[in-house]
């Protein structure tokens, strides 16, 4: 059986009174998540979603951050449930660093990942001080580090907790996509100058000790998978990062055949990298033949070009939609029946899977994320290429939708099931418990496919 857990050090007294084993009741797990916030989006949202959906599952106590607290309260979860670690001090201290280098606090994602190691380390440093008495004394059978879910920020307890006999699992990992050929304009626009030389976190403090002494890694993504040693690969499980609340997407759009104009929506911050530019020159003369219908929703530093193209295209100013709340996202999107999401450098895709939960058919590019959340059978992944390439595949899909509209229906619910069966939280809680049985000896070690099959 493989089993990569770590165990008890030799010649170590077993702990007075000892539960049963861990593999014969819920397990007692510390959940690390520094970024879990019921009320936030992207990564906190990832923290909170996968704590709250394991907690019904484990015995669970959660460590974040204390700026996560009074919402967290709010949420419902006692306070005998979680620990809020305070390191405000030197989060503002980096802050003020990654100001500097982040001009108006756009892009310059690798500059914000590396700076925020040190703060991480503090907040690694305190949890320690507060239970690494309680790890070593037996307390919890799984210490799982949820976030961050940055491969570069190493942990300075997983060789801790290795020592102590108790199971590490790190993950889900995710991000350090590479750069397509020929976007240099979108990384320089994300002010990614740091990306040039990214591989140089590999010398942090903690970085091979992590990957060391974690008893399972557990990888986001198929690109962040590629990523890990091969001498770590038999500790290593695919788990997709992203997954969705079933009662939020209640409402589906209208399960009836879909008529021209076509509607095609678009969500994301107008940056270069998202795409937004490659599908309002892919969808112009379909939208000009009466065929297609725009729905642009977001905001972002590349607005005014993108304006400036749609008007040069001739197309109307009404495509651009603004930002619109998340809490009534859904409401826009069950307008639409297309989700076109050509962003070439995505980690995780939360919003594909929430387009995708509404029946919405989704057209993104087979590269991160959103290539691994789609399937034949209910959307389209296009080949990444030049930009014109990519303008060009578009826009073949989209003429073809339209002169073939009944196949969209169908592929919409084919959409919605594959979330609702493969892409929620309670699906993610249950592939993460079975981790935990892994690496306490219950069973050999899972694999759940890569990338997930469509549900027989």
């Amino acid at each position: 059986m493989s089993r990569p857990t770590a165990r008890r050090p030799a010649g170590a007294a077993e702990p007075h009174d000892a539960p049963a084993p861990a593999a014969a009741r819920r397990p007692r797990v510390l959940l690390v998540a520094e970024l879990a916030n019921p009320d936030w989006v992207s990564v906190p949202l990832v923290g909170w979603s996968h704590f709250h959906a394991l907690a019904q599952r484990t015995d669970a106590h959660l460590v974040t951050q204390v700026r996560n607290r009074e919402n967290i309260l709010r949420a419902g979860l006692p306070p005998e449930r979680f620990t809020a670690l305070d390191t405000e001090g030197i989060e503002r201290a980096v802050g003020r660093v990654v100001r500097l280098l982040r001009p108006g606090g756009e892009g310059g994602l690798t500059t914000l990942t590396a700076f925020s190691a040190a703060a991480y380390y503090q907040f690694e440093r305190l949890l320690w001080r507060q239970f690494g008495g309680r790890i070593e004394a037996g307390e919890f059978d799984v210490v799982h580090r949820l976030t961050p879910l940055s491969p570069t920020t190493p942990s300075l307890i997983a060789a801790r907790c290795a020592r102590a006999g108790v199971p590490f699992v790190l993950g889900p990992l995710n991000g350090g996509l590479p750069w397509p050929k020929g976007f240099d304009h979108a990384r320089l626009g994300e002010h990614e100058w740091l990306s040039y030389v990214r591989d140089a976190y590999k010398l942090l403090p903690g970085y091979r000790g992590t990957r060391r002494h974690a008893a399972a890694i557990i990888c986001g993504s198929m690109a962040t998978r590629a990523q890990i040693a091969r001498r770590y690969a038999h500790k290593t499980v695919y788990i997709p990062e992203n997954a969705i609340v079933p009662a939020r997407f209640d409402r589906p759009r209208p399960d009836e055949p879909a008529t021209l104009p076509l509607r095609v929506a678009f969500v994301g911050r107008f940056t270069a990298y998202k795409g937004c530019d490659m599908l309002i020159e892919a969808a112009a003369p379909l939208v000009r033949d009466g065929l297609v219908a725009l729905d642009l929703i977001g905001d972002g530093p590349q607005a005014p070009a993108l304006r400036a193209l749609a008007a040069r295209e001739r197309l109307p100013e009404e495509i651009f939609a603004g930002w619109v709340p998340h809490a009534r996202l859904k409401e826009r999107l069950v307008r639409s029946h297309v989700f076109a999401f050509p962003s070439i450098r995505e980690f995780g895709g939360a919003v594909v899977l929430e387009a995708m939960a509404l029946g919405l058919v989704p057209v993104v590019m087979a590269y991160g994320g959103p290539g691994e959340l789609v399937s034949p059978a209910t959307g389209f992944a296009l080949p990444m290429g030049r930009r014109d390439e990519i303008v060009e595949r578009l826009r073949a899909v989209l003429a073809e939708l339209a002169r073939r509209p009944g196949v969209l229906a169908p592929m919409g619910r084919r959409a919605r099931e594959r979330v609702l069966r493969l892409f929620t939280w309670e699906a993610k809680a249950a592939q993460t418990l079975e981790v935990y049985r892994w690496v306490l000896g219950a069973r050999d070690k899972p694999d759940f496919g890569m990338p997930l099959p469509d549900p027989d």
